[in-house]
C-alpha cells in the first residue's frame, strides 16, 4: 500500500490509498473553492445523558446529483471533482459538510473504488484489503487528534438509508467524546465482569453464539452470526475469533482472511429478497473500543472490548422496510418482524 497526502483548494486534507508502491499522485485541485465553514455543535441531553450534534450548514450538502455530476468520481474530461487525479484506488478526505468539525471532532468520506456503478460487494479482495488498511490507517491518525475520543468506521448504502451519492464510498466520523451505544456496552461489561468474578461478556457472548443455531458464516479467524436478540430484520455481527480492542490490534491473520469474509456476507445480503429489487440497502458500523482512560466503568479497560462489525438492513420483506415507529422511536423498545434463527437460515441458504 502506498499512501499519499495532499490537500484540496479549500485546505481540507485528502489522502490517496494506492496497492501500486510506484503510483505518482500529483494532481492539484484547481478549484475556485471558499473555505469551508461549519457550525457544528454538541448538545448534550440532560435527561437522557447522550448528545446531538447540531450542523446546520449541512442543509445545503450536494443531494442525488446526476451520476456525470458526482463529486466522488475522479476528475476526468475537464470536469473537476473532490478527487484531483483521474483515477483512484482508494481515497479518504475531510467531508466538506461535516456532522463533527473542529473541537466537536472530524468528519471524512472513504471512497472505496472509482467505478461510479459498483458496490462494496464488487471489489475484489484485494480492494477489500485496501479498504480495510485505509479505515486502519485513519483510525491510527485520528486516534491522535487532541478532540477525538471514538473513531467509527461506516457505510450506509441505498436511497432508502438516506444515502444522498450514488457512487459507492462510507464515512468516519471522529468523535470528541464516547458513544452513547458504546457507553451501554462498556456498563454491560463491567456489570458482568463484576457478577462473574472477571469473565469478559464478549467473549462469553462469542462462545454462546458460535455454539447456537444463528452462525452465518465462520472462517479460521472470523465468525458472523445473527445475534439473539437482533433489533432488525436482517442483522449480523461479524466478530474476530481472537478478541482485539480496534482496527490497529488486527493480527495479519485476520486481515488476510477479513476480505473473503466480509465480501461473502456483503453478497449474501444482496441475495436475501428478489433479483428484481434494488440491492439490499444496509449499514455497515466497525465498532472500536475508545481512546484514552475509560472512567466510571468499574475497572473495564481498552483491552476487554471487542472489535465487531454489525452489519443490517432495514428491508423486512421484498418490497417492504422496517420503520422506526413509536415503541421504537419512542421508547427505544425494537419489535423484530423476523426471527434471528430464521434470519441466519436464510443467510446461509443463500450462500455463493
Amino acid at each position: 500500500m502506498k499512501k499519499t497526502s495532499t490537500r484540496l483548494a479549500d485546505g481540507r486534507e485528502l489522502i490517496y490509498y494506492d496497492l501500486r508502491d510506484d503510483t505518482v499522485r500529483g494532481s492539484v485541485d484547481r478549484r475556485p473553492l471558499e473555505p469551508t465553514l461549519t457550525t457544528s455543535e454538541i448538545r448534550r441531553d440532560a435527561l437522557l445523558g447522550d448528545v446531538v450534534a447540531v450542523a446546520s450548514h449541512r442543509q445545503g450538502r450536494t443531494y442525488h446529483p446526476p451520476a456525470d455530476e458526482c463529486p466522488l468520481c475522479p476528475s476526468q474530461g475537464g470536469r473537476p471533482t473532490e478527487i484531483p487525479d483521474s483515477s483512484y484506488d482508494v481515497v479518504v478526505f475531510e467531508n466538506r459538510f461535516p456532522s463533527l468539525a473542529g473541537d466537536s471532532g472530524r468528519c471524512e468520506v472513504v471512497c472505496f473504488t472509482s467505478a461510479h456503478d459498483a458496490s462494496f460487494a464488487d471489489l475484489t479482495e484485494e480492494q477489500a484489503r485496501l479498504v480495510l488498511e485505509a479505515w486502519t490507517d485513519r483510525t491510527s491518525e485520528l486516534s491522535h487528534l487532541p478532540s477525538v475520543e471514538q473513531v467509527f468506521c461506516f457505510e450506509n448504502r441505498g436511497a432508502e438509508i438516506g444515502v444522498t451519492l450514488g457512487h459507492p464510498h462510507g464515512q468516519i466520523y471522529a468523535y470528541p467524546f464516547t458513544t452513547p451505544r458504546t457507553a451501554l456496552m462498556l456498563r454491560s461489561l463491567a456489570a458482568h465482569r463484576e457478577a462473574t468474578g472477571g469473565e469478559n461478556l464478549f467473549d462469553a457472548v462469542l462462545e454462546r453464539e458460535l455454539a447456537d443455531k444463528r452462525v452465518v458464516l465462520e472462517g479460521e479467524h472470523w465468525a458472523a452470526f445473527v445475534p439473539y436478540a437482533a433489533h432488525w430484520p436482517y442483522e449480523v455481527h461479524l466478530y474476530p475469533k481472537r478478541r482485539v480492542p480496534d482496527l490497529l490490534a488486527l493480527e495479519e491473520a485476520a486481515r488476510a482472511e477479513f476480505p473473503a469474509v466480509y465480501l461473502e456476507l456483503l453478497r449474501r445480503f444482496d441475495r436475501i429478497f428478489d433479483h428484481g429489487e434494488s440491492p439490499t440497502p444496509y449499514i455497515a458500523a466497525w465498532h472500536q473500543a475508545p481512546f484514552g482512560r475509560l472512567e466510571g466503568f468499574d475497572g473495564v479497560t481498552r483491552d476487554d472490548f471487542a472489535l465487531h462489525l454489525e452489519l443490517f438492513t432495514i428491508r423486512r420483506t421484498s418490497g417492504k422496510l422496517k420503520f422506526l415507529a413509536g415503541s421504537e422511536s419512542g421508547m427505544s423498545v425494537f419489535i423484530n418482524d423476523v426471527p434471528p434463527e430464521r434470519a441466519a437460515e436464510r443467510l446461509r441458504e443463500v450462500a455463493s
